[in-house]
């Protein structure tokens, strides 16, 4: 589908598209944009997978830190960067050389709606699940997934009704967050964040209340208010209210069942399987979203 993409974000306008548009001009023009597109990809899962193997649980940043090597967090600031980088320059890869198409948009969605829990569900290595109060229990982090997730849906589904996309504020925050988490963490260690941050909250409780304030009090109200003013100037795509809803139904149908499994799961499968189970969540969201709005 046809739609414009608005970038208001400061971080990204005067810091990120600076080099990007630098480092473009390195990238050989013979190169295909869905290339860039997948490199980042495969770089998110290799550092994925990398630290599944240390970490498969999520416990060994916890209370026997050491667990996880120097070089892994090193390595996830640097494929993290990689990635963020190869999302951001392969749209203007595609302008440069002319070959932008609905395939290349659909593969670069596609694969965003994926990444997007995979970032999540590697940065949870840090804030290890059975450290006392410094610890993130399996059912925040499927919380702080649900969240993520659902920031997600909310800028593909102002986009659908808009046809603006408005590149949300808290990816290029959030990327940059994360490059700067595991830099710290290879630096100092993952004790770093066993210590209190602010007034007594850790890390971990800061990054809940953060996520939840965002979420509520900026991105979803920044939506709606899009959506209106969409609305009021008589520039919405969908006529009825119910074509505007109807795309959500599928994707909050999901969350609910998914979370009647997690609550009423005779095996506590959330707590047994945490990586599986919320990798089960990401891989189903991404279906459900690429199928519905991309």
């Amino acid at each position: 589908s046809q739609y414009s993409a608005v970038d208001t974000n400061p971080l990204s306008v005067y810091v990120m598209q600076p080099l990007w548009d630098k480092i473009i001009k390195i990238v050989p023009l013979w190169i295909a944009p869905n290339v860039l597109t997948f490199s980042g990809f495969v770089m998110i899962l290799v550092n994925y997978f990398l630290l599944s193997f240390y970490d498969w649980d999520y416990t060994a940043s916890g209370t026997s830190p050491g667990l996880i090597p120097t070089w892994v967090w090193l390595f996830s600031a640097f494929t993290t960067f990689c990635a963020y980088t190869l999302d951001s320059i392969d749209g203007k890869q595609a302008r440069r050389t002319q070959s932008s198409s609905p395939l290349g948009e659909l593969f670069d969605h596609g694969l965003d709606s994926w990444a997007t829990s995979i970032f999540v569900l590697s940065f949870f290595s840090v804030c290890s699940r059975d450290n006392g109060k410094t610890g993130v229990s399996v059912y925040t982090m499927y919380l702080y997934l649900s969240i993520v997730l659902f920031n997600f849906l909310c800028s593909h589904w102002e986009k659908y009704n808009t046809g603006v996309l408005f590149l949300p504020w808290g990816y290029d925050l959030s990327q940059v967050v994360l490059i700067a988490a595991y830099l710290l963490t290879g630096a100092l260690g993952v004790e770093v964040w066993h210590k209190p941050l602010l007034f007594g909250y850790y890390i971990t409780d800061v990054l809940v209340v953060l996520l939840i304030g965002f979420s509520l009090f900026l991105s979803f109200p920044q939506t709606l208010y899009n959506i209106h003013r969409a609305h009021l100037k008589k520039t919405l795509k969908n006529g009825s209210l119910y074509e505007g809803l109807l795309p959500l139904v599928s994707p909050l149908l999901l969350f609910i069942l998914l979370t009647i499994w997690v609550v009423l799961s005779p095996g506590n499968i959330l707590a047994k399987q945490p990586r599986l189970f919320l990798w089960m969540v990401g891989v189903a969201f991404s279906n459900v979203v690429v199928s519905t709005f991309v």
